[in-house]
């Protein structure tokens, strides 16, 4: 399998634009991007090939890339991107907050927080405090924060 592999990926340079446009379609289910350069094709379908082959990516690093892509789509006019990476699963956060403390832990699909699961640490942040907060921010996340989210109200 890995002879046909790579054997696959030395004989694309040799391929016509045209060529490559099909095996594109072949790879992919769907048309080259407009105005595509064969120079760029060519490392993208050695990609295809390698992935279709050995597999893709881990689910946590599409996870993770998902989450840059959707960062992207909401601040589009900002060109800085903040990428925080997520803690692992089974990492414990406690917060103290009035008195109390909570804890968090960190799921494959999210967070538990008191036996129930959520999708987003903002989410638990709203129901410990009752009000609107970033969660990574209550929880002392946020490198920029320097603690102010540590603080009980």
């Amino acid at each position: 399998m890995r002879a046909n592999v790579t054997g696959q990926i030395a004989k694309l340079p040799t391929l016509s634009r045209q060529q490559l446009l099909d095996l594109w379609q072949k790879l992919c289910r769907r048309a080259a991007p407009n105005g595509m350069r064969r120079e760029r094709m060519i490392p993208f379908l050695a990609y295809r090939i390698q992935e279709r082959a050995y597999g893709g990516l881990k689910p946590s690093t599409l996870s993770h890339l998902r989450r840059i892509s959707r960062s992207l789509e909401r601040s589009k006019s900002s060109t800085e991107l903040i990428l925080r990476p997520r803690a692992k699963a089974g990492t414990r956060m406690v917060r103290h907050w009035r008195g109390e403390a909570h804890e968090v832990v960190v799921t494959q699909s999210g967070y538990e927080y008191r036996r129930g699961s959520y999708r987003s640490l903002s989410e638990i942040a709203r129901k410990i405090t009752g009000t609107r907060w970033s969660g990574p921010a209550f929880f002392g996340l946020n490198k920029a924060d320097s603690g102010q989210g540590r603080r009980d109200a």
